[in-house]
């Protein structure tokens, strides 16, 4: 990218009209492959006092790194190498999957995670966990607006809601004894998080009585609540959202987990959560995030194997059940301007309050709460809103036989897949992967090993070029997203350009990424194969 990127980014930024209020819904204009994409979202203020809840502890860039305003005279898009890496790097997760034993007869060989801000705070969240008392491992990622509220709830709370969903009665009713001895509980789920990833601590108890409540709920049932894998996704995602919508309505003392509670209910976030077990590749999806497997052909090629949908107004079959859930009177009001009641993108989501309820409800909740413009909450009711609810937090499941042949899954928030489409995310990932195996020489050790023998050996590494790759492929896929020029290649200007932009322009020009990608066993999926013959 030569000189003219930089100063058309900073003069445009300069001559934009952009509409900003207090808490207020408005879009804004953002250049996406030579064509302009008009995105909603709301203005980025942390909800929660410091020293409370605060959202600062998620990743952001570093003060040196990003400008703050359009405005500071000695505007530069200037960083180094070892400065860009150090942003793009600063949210990284990995996790290898090993048994007792040291080797790995999962399905998942190990998974690789990332995400970029645009919006300060990040509104996206990310989450991974091996369960424990079923079988499998989950990952999900989901991607807020109008705050990161309904996101960090969900990304806390949705994976134990499927892990109780498929867990037999005789292990339900040994968590309800222990709690009702005030016995330790089985932990149900493994976290694997980044160390910035943060948690409401102030408001887990409530969480975790509300999880009780489910699983009681299963208990009463008067058979064995026998879910099948896409019946325990669908009644968790539902189950999750009712609770989120129950508890602003329900009596609370504590000021903050109210306000958090009003929050999460009146922010909203759109999920995708994929859950492995063996073979077996089951995922859920509410919105507008996306997975994608890639698929190494006999002759060597790549291909691609979507397995979400879009829920938004491009979508045919998102328009039919729209207009079949409501009176025909509303056909031509339903979507505007390719939004939700010309509001919302997204035509599935958890929290959005707003699209859910009457108006009657939203007014009784709002009159009776603090001051809701503090915790950037905005009173309004669309035009043409006669029959809510308009917006549902089902997700959609899809089922896949994993095969030998199929290599690694991409989970991601849209903000990866507006700037790179289904096949050029699977070439990337296939290309790099090839080139990290191409430029990793073998270590053979002579013996006896000592320092020097192994110092000398990754100087030969770094001299091969392998130091400077991404070892991580989530990073990998941002480092193209945002940096690729026109002939798909990353350009160092451009990727330095896009990375200072000050906050209230960045998002004109890319939203918040989050990426996992999910690598499989290929022997371990040969073996099931085998052995079923």
């Amino acid at each position: 990218m030569s000189r003219t990127v930089s100063s058309w980014i900073l003069s445009s930024a300069r001559s934009s009209i952009i509409l900003q209020g207090k808490g207020r819904w408005y879009s804004i204009c953002i250049p996406n492959r030579n064509k302009i994409k008009w995105k909603l979202f709301f203005s980025k203020t942390c909800p929660y006092p410091a020293g409370n809840c605060s959202l600062d502890r998620t990743f952001s860039f570093p003060k040196a790194f990003r400008h703050t305003s359009t405005e500071e005279e000695h505007f530069s898009f200037q960083l180094s190498p070892a400065q860009i890496n150090d942003i793009l790097r600063a949210g990284e997760l990995s996790h290898r999957t090993l048994d007792l034993n040291g080797k790995n007869s999962n399905s998942v060989l190990r998974f690789e995670s990332n995400q970029l801000a645009s919006n300060s705070p990040i509104e996206d969240r990310r989450s991974a966990a091996t369960c424990l008392q079923t079988a499998g491992m989950m990952f999900g990622v989901f991607d807020g607006h109008a705050g990161a509220a309904c996101a960090q709830a969900v990304s806390e709370r949705l994976l134990h809601y499927i892990a109780v969903s498929l867990m037999p009665r005789q292990s339900l009713e040994e968590i309800e004894l222990a709690v009702e001895a005030m016995k330790p509980v089985r932990p149900i789920l493994q976290w694997h998080r980044h160390p910035n990833d943060v948690e409401y601590r102030e408001i887990t108890s409530q969480y975790f009585e509300n999880l009780r409540v489910y699983w009681q709920h299963l208990l009463d049932l008067d058979a064995e609540p026998g879910f099948s894998l896409e019946e325990a996704m669908i009644c968790a995602f539902k189950r999750l959202d009712s609770d989120i919508s129950l508890e602003v309505q329900a009596p609370q003392e504590n000021e903050l987990m109210r306000n958090i509670a009003l929050q999460v209910a009146f922010s909203g976030a759109t999920a995708c959560v994929a859950h492995v077990d063996g073979v077996h590749l089951h995922v859920a999806n509410t919105g507008d995030c996306r997975a994608v497997l890639g698929v190494r052909e006999e002759d060597g090629t790549w291909s691609t194997l979507p397995l979400t949908r879009d829920h938004n107004a491009c979508d045919e079959f998102e328009i039919r059940r729209l207009k079949r859930e409501h009176p025909r009177s509303e056909e031509k009001t339903l979507f505007v301007n390719d939004r939700l009641l010309g509001i919302l993108m997204p035509s599935r989501a958890f929290g959005d309050v707003q699209l859910k309820w009457s108006k009657e409800l939203q007014h009784s909740i709002l009159e009776n709460s603090c001051d809701v413009e503090a915790l950037n909450i905005y009173q309004y009711v669309p035009p043409n809103y006669h029959t809510p609810p308009y917006l549902t937090a089902e997700p959609e499941v899809t089922y896949h036989k994993l095969r030998s042949k199929d290599k690694f899954l991409v989970i991601a928030s849209d903000g990866l897949w507006e700037m790179l489409s289904n096949e050029k995310v699977v070439k990337l990932v296939a290309g790099h992967l090839t080139e990290l195996n191409m430029q990793k020489p073998p270590l053979t050790f002579k013996k006896p090993v000592n320092l020097g023998y192994m110092h000398n050996l990754l100087l030969q590494r770094k001299s091969k070029g392998l130091a400077s790759l991404d070892q991580n492929t989530a990073t990998h896929l941002i480092r193209h997203a945002i940096g690729s020029n026109e002939y798909g290649e990353v350009d160092p200007e451009k990727l330095a350009a896009m990375l200072t932009l000050p906050e209230d322009l960045a998002r004109m020009y890319r939203d918040d990424i989050t990426v996992t990608v999910v690598h499989f066993n290929s022997e371990t999926i040969e073996d099931y194969y085998r052995s079923h013959e």
